[in-house]
């Protein structure tokens, strides 16, 4: 899907490399390639990893909280960041995976406790056939779930408006500054900007996700100026900041609790009313009415304790002060008890 012949040539126009790739070659994710002018998925339906995860891993902590998600990924990417954590999966050296056809990821899931489907690990955009077919299947067969990404962000207009009504949320990292992204990512953001854009105006539910890095965009100017272009672009997303481990070719500290409060801190007083911190246990993987400070959701780690919200028609309040608390997919939340 989405690619044309230009000369000798095909063009890719999935992701915003809209790569031109000669014969017998692939694209920049290494998982699509010309053979004899015709574009073909290398990875369509080979999952490299399957496993079941809290909808709040992803990190999803406004949409269907506290229920478990089927994960799925294939190998490839369209990035190539030097910090990856799954680098041996996003960038391997060979195409490997388990045939896993949409027909038996559907029976996987109905078999499972999961109440959704997750496509993750690595980058959905470069596996957006397997997901495409596999969410359409879901709706035919009238499978009560929901499909999620965990995405970069690089995916064109034309492909997320195609897939709009198959994207229930999405999660999308917004790595840095321009700085950032060309030198480490491989990447322009102002493409990832246009995709946040695209995302809230089809109606996905959406959440952003900011990799702390020690050194390289942890700057205060660096926060400011995403939470400001957030503000102003999306209006009010959840906000995670994210610990930071060394891996692969980056060699940077760990982040600091106190850098993560320092810029939790940085997006509230600009204005985002749900902030939080994660790969660490703290205060902020809670959700607190933003108004009245009520604790409306709490969380041990991956697992959700306490639900506490008034539903009134189709919204939901915080049942000390009234205020309205924006969630989604809230027909599949669960609660663990303690």
């Amino acid at each position: 899907m989405f690619w044309k012949k230009t000369d000798s040539l095909v063009q890719c126009g999935l992701c915003s490399h809209r790569c031109k790739i000669a014969d017998n070659g692939k694209g920049f994710c290494g998982v699509r390639k010309n053979e004899k002018n015709v574009l073909y998925s290398l990875v369509y339906g080979k999952a490299c990893s399957v496993a079941i995860d809290p909808i709040e891993k992803k990190p999803l902590f406004h949409f269907a909280p506290g229920s478990h998600t089927l994960s799925i990924s294939t190998v490839g990417c369209n990035f190539r960041c030097d910090f990856c954590q799954n680098f041996e999966i996003s960038q391997p050296d060979d195409i490997f995976g388990e045939e896993l056809p949409p027909e038996k990821i559907i029976s996987m899931f109905k078999s499972s406790k999961a109440s959704g489907i997750s496509w993750t690990y690595t980058e959905p955009t470069v596996f957006y056939e397997y997901f495409y077919d596999t969410a359409r299947l879901c709706k035919k067969k009238k499978t009560n779930c929901y499909n999620v990404w965990v995405s970069n962000g690089y995916t064109t207009t034309e492909a997320l408006e195609k897939a709009g009504k198959l994207i229930d949320a999405v999660n999308v990292d917004y790595k840095g500054d321009a700085a950032f992204y060309r030198k480490t990512c491989s990447a322009k953001l102002e493409h990832v900007q246009d995709a946040l854009k695209t995302y809230k105006r089809l109606g996905i539910w959406l959440e952003i996700t900011n990799l702390l890095i020690p050194g390289h965009n942890d700057k205060d100017e660096q926060i400011k100026e995403m939470v400001q272009w957030i503000l102003d672009n999306l209006g009010q997303v959840p906000l995670h900041f994210s610990r930071f481990f060394p891996h692969h070719k980056l060699r940077a500290d760990i982040t600091t609790t106190e850098a993560l409060e320092r810029a939790a801190r940085i997006a509230s007083d600009i204005g985002i009313e749900y902030v939080y911190i994660g790969n660490l246990r703290h205060e902020k993987e809670n959700t607190y009415c933003h108004n009245c400070k009520e604790l409306l959701i709490e969380r041990i780690g991956f697992n959700v304790t306490k639900l506490n919200l008034e539903k009134k028609g189709r919204q939901y309040h915080c049942p000390n002060c009234n205020t309205k608390t924006p969630v989604a997919g809230m027909q599949w939340a669960s609660l663990i008890k303690k």
